[in-house]
């Protein structure tokens, strides 16, 4: 006697099948319309994250798991994700700082610029 999994509609996932190539679409469109900068970048991430959230809820059957797996499964890559952040922050901190004591060229520092050719 064979077991039965866990049966869902398939309307599901042709719905979720649909709203990926919408997402797709709006990201596309990002592009072709010319947004720039942080606007571009920001819709870019966002529907990039939309798309792959549908894709683990739905198709990798994670909407139907209990917490505790959810938690473990998507837990350490989001605070790898904030550690990441935090890490571009400090360096966007130490590059100032940088910047602000030694000013734009620092390769006299290191023998080469122009008190390096001065001598």
């Amino acid at each position: 006697m064979a077991q039965e999994g866990q049966q869902h509609p398939l309307a599901i996932y042709f719905w979720i099948w649909g709203l990926l190539f919408v997402l797709s679409a709006f990201s596309y469109a990002v592009d072709y319309i010319g947004f720039e900068g942080y606007l571009r970048w920001s819709l870019i991430l966002i529907f990039m994250l939309l798309k792959a959230g549908f894709i683990i809820a739905v198709f990798m059957h994670m909407m139907w798991e209990r917490m505790a797996l959810i938690y473990a499964i998507i837990g350490p890559p989001m605070i790898l994700l904030v550690l990441i952040g935090l890490m571009a922050v400090e360096g966007d901190y130490t590059v100032l700082t940088r910047l602000n004591f030694f000013g734009e060229d620092t390769t006299e520092f290191v023998g080469h610029g122009a008190a390096a050719e001065a001598h």
